[in-house]
């Protein structure tokens, strides 16, 4: 490895630039970024390296920091959304790519750095390919920064035909691997959350020692596969089995309890989202079991709307998945699908950019002062039809003018916020409206996952829905979500509180981390005021309404919700607290899930006026009449 790293020294010495796309496989990426620091590559400048998820930048810099025989912090550090440990000796910065993003704003040239690392580019989520593209522009300009690309795919070649250089290199860097076993179903499973906790039994009966990592699709499922698993240790009286969670809303501490060693004769099962794919390893795994689908978001253009769906994997991913066995000995692998089935995959997704909702990305890039969306160079150009979307909901939220200029304040507001937009807009909109405190918890709520438990068993589920009561209000979801906080904070953020109302304490709690740190960046550098409405529902309803009016829908007389926009079908779903209420007339919601039906998520209940008031440069009275 060591010759590896003096040859790309020798590289960088011979030509003025140089981009590295480099093909990594295993554990390598920790001691590359560490022996570049230790080749000198930080003499000029930070060594700035960026990674998709929080959990990956902290883990990563903990790793390195250790080697070191150091403290994170010191020579290594990270920042993540609204987490930081650094200081003025910091040389080797992990931090998640929307950080990279956001330095790009007030930094175009990232002249603190002399090296900037993009690692798991082959996810290419959307963030990487907005700062793949950007740096680009960035090298044309300030030749002296080194580029590195780290893919855990051959995806090398696109890479280096985006950058089209005679200095870039190709390095393929193979990591030793053990032998894996892999294994299919005989026939399709009906229930793939129940087939992966037996098959983690069967494993954990008839297999050697070492650890299960099973892949799932969203909390809700991790969750329920935990409970289920403790149910089987409670029905067999076993307790040599711990089931762990993964994902993504868990906090910092929770998150790192996957890389603490079982006791001595018990078995660790890790129940993960996607979020372990990449970026991160976790000792101990022998055992991987892949129930074959994946959430993602795809953006309808003709609803003008992001879906949340459940869809088949990619051979990529599944792939991926395989590749977390086998890395300490010989691993096996069980996918919850058929082998035909396993042959009738896409060889991978399109990368992110080309399948989801563009206004968030647009917003960054005008706020560096990229005014031609269409004509930037991206790694792989978005949907025109896509961008034009994202535009037209940009001019209705009034974040861009008729020229397609941020407008002064609420465009710059938007744009520095780390929030989606309809979000953003809703904090600013608060502040006028003397509701930000409010409004400021709606918003923790949201960008944490559900924070009603949901019990596997029949009688759990009877007595969390007679919980959830306690706090349902006929405004909506949202309402629902404030009296839920308010509520928790009321009693101490009490762990009893919360396990006798079947609440999430660890959402709640991150909820409240994210709160406080919402709160220091509305007041330190956005200057929002902050203020409370005294429980005026009507004012947070109203609040809500001048943000997501582009999702208002109407009960149609035919019992379905049509969308006033274009008359889409949609429903309430089942989990929403206005479910088993009567309809009401007019609502807005923040997401559409797209499963057997098109269905709301997070809904408040509005009134018909409120759109001509709130919006009136976009709706009329007249309009919306016309409408329904």
């Amino acid at each position: 490895m060591l010759i590896i790293l003096y040859f790309l020294k020798a590289q960088i010495e011979y030509y003025l630039h140089i981009y590295i796309i480099i093909y990594c496989v295993i554990n390598y990426p920790i001691f590359f970024f560490k022996y570049l620091y230790e080749l000198g590559w930080h003499t000029k400048g930070e060594i700035g390296i960026t990674q998709p998820r929080r959990i990956s930048a902290i883990t990563l810099a903990n790793r390195v920091a250790l080697e070191r025989g150091e403290v994170v912090g010191s020579t290594v550090g990270f920042v993540g959304k609204f987490l930081e440990k650094t200081s003025e000796a910091t040389a080797i910065k992990y931090m998640t790519e929307g950080i990279l993003l956001r330095e790009l704003l007030t930094d175009p040239l990232l002249m603190r750095y002399s090296v900037v690392v993009i690692d798991e580019a082959h996810e290419r989520n959307l963030i990487t390919d907005i700062i793949i593209g950007l740096l680009k522009k960035v090298v044309s300009k300030r030749p002296t920064l080194k580029l590195i690309i780290s893919s855990a795919t051959i995806d090398a070649e696109t890479f280096a035909d985006f950058f089209k250089t005679n200095s870039s290199i190709i390095l393929s860097v193979e990591g030793r691997t053990h032998p894996i076993s892999i294994f299919y179903l005989s026939n399709p499973c009906a229930d793939y959350v129940n087939e992966a906790v037996e098959t983690v039994w069967k494993i954990h009966k008839k297999e050697a020692q070492g650890d299960i990592l099973v892949f799932l699709t969203g909390q809700e499922e991790v969750l329920q596969a935990v409970s289920l698993t403790k149910d089987y240790m409670n029905l067999k009286d076993d307790n040599t089995l711990q089931p762990v969670p993964m994902y993504g809303s868990l906090t910092h501490k929770e998150q790192l309890k996957v890389f603490f060693a079982a006791e001595k004769g018990v078995r660790k099962v890790i129940f993960a989202t996607n979020i372990a794919e990449t970026s991160i390893t976790i000792p101990g795994v022998v055992y991987v079991v892949d129930c074959g689908f994946i959430k993602v978001k795809w953006f309808d253009s003709d609803s003008a709307t992001d879906q949340l769906v459940v869809v088949p994997t990619s051979k990529a991913t599944a792939m991926q998945r395989a590749g977390r066995a086998g890395r300490t000995r010989p691993g096996k692998v069980y996918r919850l699908y058929t082998e035909e089935d396993f042959e009738k995959l896409p060889d991978r997704f399109p990368p992110e950019i080309r399948r989801c909702e563009l206004s968030a990305m647009i917003l960054n890039i005008k706020a560096l002062g990229i005014s031609n969306i269409l004509k930037f160079n991206f790694p792989s150009p978005p949907p025109a039809k896509n961008v034009l979307a994202a535009l037209e909901t940009l001019h209705a939220l009034e974040a861009i003018n008729n020229e397609g200029n941020l407008t002064k304040p609420l465009g710059y507001f938007m744009a520095e916020m780390p929030l989606p937009p309809m979000l953003s807009r809703m904090l600013y909109m608060s502040g006028s409206m003397n509701c930000s405190e409010e409004i400021l918890t709606i918003i923790a709520m949201l960008q944490v996952e559900t924070v009603f438990a949901h019990p596997a068993t029949g009688q759990g589920q009877i007595k969390a829905r007679v919980a959830k009561r306690n706090f349902e209000v006929a405004e909506g979801d949202l309402i629902t979500m404030l009296n839920v906080f308010t509520a928790f904070i009321e009693n101490d953020q009490s762990k009893q509180f919360c396990r006798t109302y079947y609440l999430n304490y660890r959402n709640l709690n991150s909820a409240y981390e994210l709160r406080q740190q919402l709160v220091i960046l509305a007041k330190k550098h956005l200057n929002l005021p902050l203020k409370s409405c005294d429980g005026n529902v009507e004012t947070i309803c109203k609040c809500i309404t001048s943000a997501f009016f582009l999702n208002a829908a109407y009960l149609h007389y035919t019992g379905v919700y049509k969308r006033i926009q274009e008359g889409l079908d949609l429903y309430i779903h089942p989990l929403s607290s206005l479910y088993t209420l009567p309809q009401p007339q007019y609502i807005v919601f923040t997401e559409l899930i797209h499963t057997t039906k098109i269905f709301m998520s997070n809904i408040t209940v509005i009134k018909e006026e409120w759109l001509a008031e709130l919006s009136s440069h976009y709706y009329c009275k007249t309009s919306i009449q016309n409408n329904v």
